[in-house]
């Protein structure tokens, strides 16, 4: 794993969680740390990001520790880190924020190089104005894959259709498929978000596994059941993450190939949420995730 296969826009943060297991303060977060983390066990990324002085150095060596490209992450001077504080309670299906700061992501604009030449570009969760820039830019990309979220949908949803109009493949959970498409029906919801634009959409079903529209076939898949959930803080991130590095490291994208991305991504995710933060990535080895994963596929089949 030389040249990074990804470039994945999204953001570096610090966060706040707290959950019925206990809480953790300013921990390192973000969606490009949790995806490019995710995706590190099968190929290399570049992150475009931005920080501001507060970033702490060792949150920086988690990355660079897995061969990350970080030339991407600019650091800001005199300013903080984008900066997210919430609060799971129940059965932690969903994070009640609390606080949100922008903080440097107020003025980011990403800086793509000559040299960013990576066959697979992900746009993880941030303002569609800024991906929608970043897919113009970015000239050679076999394969455009973008993940958003309901505060975008209903305030720029203008902006994100001129994504989806540019990209192969979306990423979303299912209340947001709904809130996008119109439809309660998550089936029909597919079809009308593949008229927008990608003709790949992957609905997220937290617990409950995950739906693949892909052209005109269809299929689903269960989650893997995870005993002990601490934290879901970057589950969605880390799934995409085991997905699209898995489709980046094979370089093929037929219905086949995209359904064993998702199985990789669902196994990553079920490591996530059984700690605060990146601490179980951490200490995942390529072992406990092959045995997972064939766990994983002897439960699915028949």
């Amino acid at each position: 794993m030389n040249e990074a296969a990804i470039l994945a826009m999204g953001t570096v943060a610090i966060d706040s969680v707290e959950t019925p297991l206990g809480k953790r303060e300013r921990c390192f977060g973000g969606s490009a740390s949790y995806f490019s983390y995710a995706a590190s066990f099968f190929t290399r990324t570049k992150i475009l990001a931005v920080v501001g002085e507060d970033f702490p150095p060792a949150y920086r060596a988690v990355l660079e520790d897995r061969h990350i490209d970080l030339s991407g992450i600019e650091v800001k001077k005199g300013e903080k880190t984008f900066f997210w504080k919430g609060k799971y309670a129940g059965a932690m299906n969903e994070a009640e924020t609390l606080v949100t700061e922008l903080n440097t992501l107020l003025s980011f604009k990403p800086q793509l190089t000559a040299q960013d030449n990576q066959p697979v570009l992900f746009l993880a969760n941030i303002d569609p104005a800024i991906q929608y820039e970043v897919i113009c830019e970015k000239k050679k990309t076999e394969f455009v894959l973008a993940d958003t979220m309901n505060f975008w949908i209903a305030n720029k949803r203008d902006d994100l259709l001129k994504v989806l109009g540019r990209i192969n493949a979306l990423i979303i959970n299912e209340g947001e498929a709904r809130q996008l498409s119109g439809r309660d029906n998550l089936i029909q919801a597919g079809d009308v978000l593949r008229s927008y634009g990608p003709s790949i959409i992957v609905i997220k079903k937290g617990e409950h596994g995950a739906l693949l529209f892909f052209n005109d076939e269809f299929c689903a898949l269960p989650a893997f059941p995870v005993r002990h959930v601490t934290d879901p803080t970057g589950a969605g991130d880390s799934f995409a993450g085991g997905m699209i590095g898995f489709l980046a490291r094979e370089r093929t994208y037929d219905f086949a190939t995209f359904k064993k991305a998702i199985m990789w991504g669902t196994v990553i995710a079920s490591f996530t949420v059984e700690d605060f933060s990146l601490d179980r990535l951490k200490c995942l080895t390529g072992e406990e995730l092959t045995e997972r994963f064939a766990a994983f596929q002897n439960m699915i089949t028949i």
